[in-house]
């Protein structure tokens, strides 16, 4: 990360975009009023990436006690839909920021961005023209040659404001005509070489419904929006860079309200994962995961259903920072940063994925016993539970070894261990099945060291997670990983998804758990003891069938790379 751009300012970091804002203050510009925007397209579901742009966006707006607008860029009625206006709702909510009691939507200035249109025609700033779209790629040129007039640039005034009424009476079928702006073919910037403005589309509009059937471009919209909101500093990343002298172009020609700031930034890039929202809807369309809120993938509602929390995306955002170069980012500081979150703040929980049936020999068949567990050994204040020792009871299968080497410190025969909360005990026999798998262990327990300790003072070294027989229930486990084996799945081959990891999902069935876990909160992560943190999964757990998936492990199992390339 930059030194130059980032620096530590208290709890905070202090980057190129606050240092703008705090000069524009100092200087009284926009009367030292703030505000900002968040403007998704409703076209998809927001991802890991999005998050830092609502982490700035709004984070911007708190900290100079200004404002931060949620509008929908919702132009383009082909591919929008209220089900992902709902989800980028819930969203930005569950990420902890508030826009207050308004959301804005661009389809609410549409009026506005007509009769502004009609002024560029009026002023012989913007034409009608009726190219198709591979005669006006033909005509735009390339990065070094100038594009060619349309032979419709020069059309009198009058004609263009005819015809571009008529476009809005819905005369003409899409794409016999678009309009255009005015500007020159021969700019080194391609973005400013008479792009379109306006395109016949005869569809409804969810919010419109049939009132149009032209709709303004993206690039036409988005300042003016910003405008006519009073918006002070519009941030957007850098792809938006080459868009800029448009957006101010446009600003420039109309009687705008005002003129706001556009800054860039550089977006955020993942290794280990895609996030074009066309790569994403691959992956979901041909069934790769399981639904645009698969645990696996960076969208917000996967990381959320995965048992991530706000606070942990709003960290991670804030220790990346701000900056103007582009940069690959470790998913593994994610990961980090969720683990300091959900150490600090996840209940503790036994729960035994690949079960082994233990029973102790020396135990009175129906006796149950009950003891005190912590449910946060760093937090007193969250309290003890209870759970249930019994003659039956379940340890991991990676818990015991038959032929157990030296330094293997857990249990094997002869050998003794400490079970968690509870007493040490003794392997004394092994049983099989006919074809020789271990499938339960005799052993006895010493009933002087309950609690985990001996009174003589003995130690053992090894310590084992365990649940019984009564005091557990059934319950499905999802071991989630990375989605991808390759740093940079789209480098390294010409088909990303080749490099899927085929182990990003291990299904375990038979897993045992406490049994006050039948009553999770979906969403809500939980550390089981020595294997990871995880939560009830909010699409597929119920009382009658628990099901946990994977959050993340306790410790980063991928090979250690460098945070930021």
């Amino acid at each position: 990360m930059e030194d130059n751009n980032i620096k530590e300012d208290g709890n905070r970091k202090n980057n190129f975009i606050k240092n703008i804002i705090t000069e524009d203050i100092e200087n009284g510009k926009n009367n030292g009023k703030v505000i900002t925007r968040f403007p998704p397209e409703p076209n998809g579901f927001l991802h890991i990436g999005h998050a830092k742009s609502i982490c700035l966006n709004f984070g911007i707006a708190e900290e100079f006690k200004g404002k931060c607008n949620l509008r929908f860029d919702d132009t383009n009625p082909a591919k929008e839909d209220q089900k992902y206006i709902d989800s980028i709702i819930s969203d930005v909510k569950w990420l902890g920021f508030d826009w207050g009691e308004k959301i804005y939507y661009a389809s609410d200035y549409f009026d506005k961005l007509y009769e502004f249109a009609v002024e560029l025609i009026k002023q012989g700033k913007a034409y009608v023209c009726s190219l198709t779209g591979e005669q006006m790629r033909e005509y735009r040129g390339t990065l070094t040659e100038p594009g060619k007039e349309s032979p419709d640039r020069s059309r009198p005034i009058d004609e263009n404001l005819d015809l571009f009424e008529r476009m809005k009476n819905g005369e003409f079928e899409d794409g016999t005509y678009v309009l255009r702006a005015k500007i020159d073919m021969a700019s080194p910037n391609i973005n400013m070489r008479d792009p379109v403005i306006y395109r016949i589309k005869k569809m409804s509009h969810p919010r419109t419904s049939d009132k149009w059937c032209i709709y303004p471009m993206y690039d036409f919209t988005h300042g003016i929006s910003d405008a006519l909101e009073g918006v002070t500093h519009s941030l957007c990343t850098l792809e938006f860079q080459d868009h800029r002298p448009l957006y101010d172009w446009f600003l420039d020609e109309i009687t705008s309200p005002c003129h706001p700031q556009q800054i860039e930034f550089a977006r955020m890039n993942l290794n280990y994962t895609v996030m074009s929202k066309r790569k994403l809807q691959k992956l979901v369309e041909n069934n790769y995961v399981n639904g645009w809120d698969d645990p696996r993938l960076p969208t917000i509602a996967g990381i959320r259903r995965r048992g991530y929390t706000p606070e942990a995306i709003r960290n991670f955002c804030n220790i990346i920072g701000v900056s103007k170069k582009e940069s690959r980012i470790d998913v593994g500081l994610l990961e980090n940063c969720l683990r300091d979150d959900l150490n600090d703040n996840a209940p503790r929980a036994m729960a035994v994925l690949r079960p082994l049936r233990v029973t102790i020999e020396n135990w009175e068949q129906d006796r149950l016993e009950e003891l005190e567990a912590q449910n946060h050994p760093q937090k007193p204040e969250m309290g003890t539970r209870k759970i249930i020792f019994s003659k039956n009871l379940y340890i991991e299968q990676d818990d015991f070894m038959e032929n157990a080497p030296k330094k293997f410190f857990r249990l094997a025969p002869g050998r003794e261990v400490r079970l968690r909360y509870g007493y040490f005990i003794t392997c004394k026999e092994v049983l099989k099945d006919k074809d020789g798998n271990i499938i339960e262990l005799i052993c006895t327990y010493d009933p002087a060291t309950r609690g985990g300790d001996a009174p003589d003072g003995r130690k053992v070294k090894g310590t084992l997670h365990w649940v019984s027989s009564e005091g557990s229930i059934p319950a499905t486990v999802n071991l989630y990983d990375r989605l991808f084996m390759a740093e940079d799945p789209e480098a390294e081959s010409e088909d990303f998804t080749k490099n899927i990891n085929p182990e990003s999902l291990v299904r375990l069935e038979g897993c045992r758990v406490e049994k006050f876990l039948q009553d999770a909160e979906p969403e809500k992560a939980y550390q089981f003891e020595r294997i990871g943190y995880f939560c009830a999964d909010s699409q597929e757990s119920s009382k009658e069938h628990l099901v946990f998936s994977r959050t993340v492990t306790l410790k980063d199992t991928w090979a250690k790379v460098n945070q930021i390339k």
